[in-house]
């Protein structure tokens, strides 16, 4: 009974952190296709200044 109880809350722990992470990866798609442009030039000015 002990064993099952445990498996129960590491698989829920699994559960929670895979959740945490598709939220994760939500947010930083919606900044990315939000501020793609921006970003686009800011590394096209470093490249710029570098060369």
């Amino acid at each position: 009974m002990r064993r099952q109880l445990d498996r129960r809350q590491r698989g829920q722990g699994m559960v929670e952190y895979a959740l945490i992470l598709v939220l994760v990866s939500i947010v930083v798609i919606v900044i990315l296709l939000t501020m793609g442009n921006q970003i686009q030039n800011v590394f096209s000015n470093v490249v710029a200044a570098l060369g």
